[in-house]
């Protein structure tokens, strides 16, 4: 019988910037039976590597252009330097931590997007090899998952969103929940002159607050990229401060904190 588990979505800057009591709330869930799976992403070093090295990229409607050389950057920071600290950070917090990409084991299949002749080597998810992180976690070790997707020739790869990684693992993992680390405690709305986070809202009433400006400025993307989350099994996401001291714990355990995005009201 598998172990339950649930999934972490974090930006590689948030994630390495967690203080140490957040890893080590990770190490105490799974002593305790509940597995955490972690899918990350690392945009500002990926950018800032690319600047250091003179290699021009470009956003095409959210999705980084991405050439081979670009994906050769890619790969390196993601499932180098990022991927390797986080796992240190685990280890050193006393838990049991395997970084990996999605090309290790055929992890994550990828197809190229639709768009691709706009965006290049970026793709979506067409599988995710779950039999491999059940076994993984199984061994009693979190996996630590950078977002490279290997295509069906075993040979191409493919640059893949984040968001749209994690989504896909939570949901051919069968986790109903995926819990959002960020730097903020959930969606703000100003409520009687003070703003105040709102406790649950729908995907539907996330999309009217964008369009009427209650979702502004760096929330947008933060509240899209949650939403993206939200796929197949998956039925709700969790945005929380990974600062607040035992975050993951009371979040697993019940407790109403942050904001919970689910599919219908």
């Amino acid at each position: 019988m598998s172990k339950p588990c649930f999934v972490i979505k974090c930006g590689g800057s948030t994630l390495t910037a967690l203080p140490d009591s957040f890893f080590a709330d990770m190490g105490k869930l799974q002593a305790e039976g509940t597995m955490p799976v972690i899918v990350h992403g690392g945009g500002p070093a990926i950018s800032g590597t690319l600047d250091r090295l003179g290699i021009e990229t470009e956003f095409v409607n959210g999705l980084r252009k991405t050439s081979e050389a670009v994906l050769d950057v890619v790969e390196m920071v993601l499932a180098g330097q990022i991927n390797k600290e986080v796992v240190r950070r685990i280890q050193k917090s006393g838990a049991k931590a395997i970084g990996l990409s999605g090309v290790d084991g055929h992890l994550i299949l990828a197809q190229p997007v639709s768009n691709a002749a706009d965006v290049g080597l970026v793709g979506e998810v067409a599988a995710v090899n779950a039999e491999l992180l059940q076994g993984i976690i199984g061994l009693g070790f979190i996996p630590v998952v950078a977002p490279i997707g290997l295509g069906k020739d075993g040979n191409q790869r493919y640059n893949i969103n984040a968001d749209t990684a994690a989504g896909a693992v939570a949901s051919h993992l069968g986790a109903e929940r995926m819990i959002v680390v960020t730097d903020v405690p959930g969606i703000l709305k100003e409520i009687d002159g003070q703003m105040q986070v709102l406790p649950k809202v729908t995907v539907a009433e996330i999309e009217e607050m964008i369009v009427s400006g209650d979702i502004y400025d760096g929330m947008i993307p933060k509240v899209k990229a949650a939403v993206k989350c939200i796929q197949g099994d998956v039925q709700e996401v969790v945005i929380v401060d990974g600062s607040v001291p035992d975050i993951l714990s009371r979040v697993i355990h019940g407790e109403a904190i942050g904001t919970k995005i689910v599919v219908e009201g």
